[in-house]
């Protein structure tokens, strides 16, 4: 199949039908870069109602980490559709729940025993590991700090983790109560106006100095949360001696780090888990996106000892349905058969390079940082003053997807790259080049 391929300049008059109906019918309570309307998808590449062809740069915002409709996964889900839709994990037990249960435990950082608890989604993930770590305390620890810039989830719970946007919370207040934000390590812009790594990680002795020892006292703090890369923040990297520091800080005072991998798990970035590159091992990690190929699921997986929730305190009806247990279980086993995490490392290399190069020539670009397929490419007004480019971002966006490529932003100007794992070196360059053309045009007219 040739790709991308644009037969009309989107949207086309079939996409505008719909874009009319949905406009009409469904709350727009969502944000959404470009009027893409979406047909059928296959591997890496997407079809609009209008007949065009895109390379997917986005997995469905992070979701499909194995491509679209992964035929391992497809089988899967007609296996279990053929057996049962549905029976409640929360009351009843089945195998293929089990199963995936035992999967997540092996796959997870760390040999200690673990225990699984199923949700539909990642805040619903984040939602029931703020109920496991106030709860394995009785009570005693209600605080949580959360970090400045991070993104959890909308759901009640989560959003008072979540602090990207400050219009994700307003209009919300209040939200649930003893819980402190701290900046996040994002180096870039330091909040602390700091150089790493004259700095010596400043932002992990402020927990200390500042939060710890003057505001919340720490035997009343159950749990940090954190993102091992801030995804909606803006694809921000934390410096390698950030989480080891910080998992020193957490143990001295017995508090649980709890490791949101929504979107940075699955193998996005050439790990199973993204906190994998710094060689901690959490006490919680809440998952979803990546884990089911688009069906909806999430999961916590924790210490068993910490997982100690008493019965009747926290369930899901839809959690850990069959269906999307087989999808879950099939996503591994791609991954694994296809040596998925190999390809986002090799390719992720590829893409950083070709993108610092690009950078060193173009003075709109003011970062380029990531893991595996997780990039970032942080645009700019310049260079000194590091002003956010948010204007040129959506110019950006729109232009890649008028000539064929999707692609979503993050922070105040970053450009997500995130294509499916089983992208081809051939597509992936192919995207890069649609990419580099609209940076080039537009870096002219800035």
């Amino acid at each position: 199949m040739k790709y991308p391929l644009i037969k009309v300049t989107p949207p086309g008059p079939e996409a505008r039908k719909v874009l009319e109906k949905d406009a009409r019918y469904l709350m727009q309570s969502f944000k959404r870069w470009y009027p893409l309307v979406v047909k059928k998808a296959e591997g890496f590449l997407v079809e609009d109602v209008d007949g065009n062809i895109y390379i997917d740069f986005n997995s469905g915002l992070v979701v499909v980490n194995v491509g679209h409709r992964h035929p391992m996964v497809v089988e899967a889900i007609k296996k279990q559709l053929n057996l049962f839709l549905h029976y409640s994990i929360t009351d009843f037990a089945y195998e293929v729940a089990a199963d995936l249960a035992e999967r997540l435990v092996h796959i997870t950082p760390g040999t200690h025993p673990k225990k699984v608890f199923f949700g539909n989604s990642g805040a619903e993930a984040i939602e029931a590991a703020l109920k496991v770590s106030r709860g394995h305390f009785r009570g005693a620890r209600p605080y949580i700090i959360a970090f400045a810039g991070s993104f959890h989830g909308r759901t009640l719970g989560a959003l008072s983790l979540t602090s990207s946007k400050p219009v994700q919370r307003k209009g919300f207040a209040p939200l649930v109560p003893c819980v402190i934000h701290t900046p996040y390590p994002y180096c870039y812009r330091c909040p602390f106006k700091q150089e790493y790594p004259d700095c010596g990680l400043w932002c992990v002795d402020y927990i200390r100095e500042w939060i710890l020892e003057k505001y919340v006292p720490p035997d009343e703090v159950a749990a940090i949360v954190f993102e091992p890369i801030a995804g909606e923040g803006g694809y921000v990297v934390p410096p390698p001696e950030f989480f080891p520091k910080l998992r020193r800080l957490a143990d001295e005072y017995e508090i649980l780090l709890v490791d949101d991998e929504v979107q940075a798990g699955f193998g996005r970035t050439g790990k199973w888990f993204a906190i994998e590159h710094w060689g901690i091992v959490p006490d919680l990690i809440a998952m979803a996106k990546g884990i089911a190929a688009g069906l909806p699921l999430g999961a916590l997986v924790g210490r068993a000892d910490v997982m100690d929730l008493p019965a009747g305190s926290h369930a899901s009806t839809f959690g850990g349905n069959p269906i999307s247990c087989a999808a879950a279980i099939a996503v591994i086993e791609a991954i694994e058969k296809e040596k998925l995490l190999d390809n986002a490392r090799r390719l992720g290399e590829l893409a950083l390079k070709r993108l610092r190069e690009l950078q060193s020539e173009l003075e709109v670009i003011g970062d380029v940082r990531g893991l595996g397929l997780m990039i970032g490419v942080e645009l700019v007004k310049d260079r000194e003053s590091k002003e956010p480019a948010q204007n040129l971002l959506k110019e950006v966006l729109l232009e890649c997807f008028k000539r064929g490529l999707l692609l979503v932003g993050a922070g105040k100007s970053v450009v997500r790259i995130a294509p499916p794992l089983t992208i081809t070196e051939e597509a992936l360059n192919k995207g890069l080049d649609i990419l580099e053309e609209v940076l080039r045009s537009k870096a002219c007219t800035q």
